[in-house]
């Protein structure tokens, strides 16, 4: 677990598949939303725009990490 009650997840910095509106997006955060009692993943399209949020679960097929993409150590 990370600060601001932020979790760790390995696909953070990398595009994914939102399988509940079968939009991609990168992954931002994992963390909470307002009240809500579990943490929920934070995804922003593509080139920008307005974040939204999604159930950790439903998470799927990451960008493949090329020399280009690698995570930010």
């Amino acid at each position: 677990m990370t600060g601001l009650l932020h979790r760790d997840h390995p696909w953070i910095g990398r595009d994914v598949e939102d399988t509940v509106t079968g939009r991609r997006g990168i992954l931002r955060a994992i963390a909470p939303d307002g009240d809500k009692p579990r943490p929920v993943a934070w995804l922003l399209p593509p080139g920008g725009g307005t974040e939204w949020t999604t159930d950790p679960k439903a998470l799927a097929n990451p960008s493949q990490i090329t020399p280009d993409t690698l995570p930010a150590s």
